[in-house]
């Protein structure tokens, strides 16, 4: 079978060749960015993703066989310029799992198992939330893009220690004890939407 780096190099010559790079990568390349954003907006960001590789397929390090971490990398750039939609996706999400939603749950749960993380889902809900922005891109792309840490060094543009090192983190937030739930005499206690909506306020502001 013929390689990514192959197809790519015989593109620069004959463009039509890339369309194999598509048909081989476009179903991974939507259910990552589908996860990230929602079906509803991912057919704009994928088709920008793959506009965008196309553009840029002379610059691709032609010693890596499998093209598909360097896309991942090029949709989570496009991911960064629709933050917007990513909070409400968020927004979403958090309104179908306080609803019960079993779906949503299910993938909730998917999508933070190869972390082994052991707590539930509602106590993960806000602590993925609450991530910074640069965790968060290694996280999906470790969960969801199902990328090694080498795979999402390359996507990324960082080091493998950057990697292992920021996962490391995340996974002691994810796993840690809950902090003991502070004594409230007037008001219920809230909900994850505090921690969605700090998310969305800094996200929508370029924080993070």
């Amino acid at each position: 079978m013929t390689n990514d780096n192959d197809i790519i190099r015989d593109s620069l010559a004959s463009a039509d060749r890339f369309a194999e790079i598509f048909e081989r990568h476009i179903a991974a390349v939507t259910a990552y960015v589908a996860r990230r954003v929602g079906p509803t907006a991912s057919d704009d960001i994928v088709s920008e993703t793959f506009l965008a590789a196309f553009r840029r397929r002379k610059r691709y390090d032609l010693t890596r066989d499998s093209a598909l971490p360097w896309l991942l990398g090029i949709a989570t750039k496009v991911l960064s310029q629709h933050r917007r939609e990513q909070a409400a996706h968020w927004r979403t999400l958090q309104s179908a799992f306080a609803q019960g939603e079993p779906d949503t749950v299910d993938d909730l749960d998917r999508s933070v198992s190869r972390l082994d993380a052991t707590s539930a889902v509602e106590d993960l809900f806000p602590r993925i939330a609450a991530l910074s922005g640069r965790d968060r891109e290694v996280l999906f792309l470790h969960a969801w893009g199902d990328l090694t840490y080498q795979e999402i060094a390359a996507a990324l543009g960082i080091p493998i220690g950057t990697v292992r090192s920021r996962l490391s983190r995340i996974r002691a937030k994810l796993t840690a004890p809950p902090p003991a739930a502070p004594v409230r005499t007037m008001h219920a206690p809230r909900s994850a939407t505090t921690h969605i909506r700090y998310t969305e306020t800094e996200t929508a502001h370029g924080r993070l």
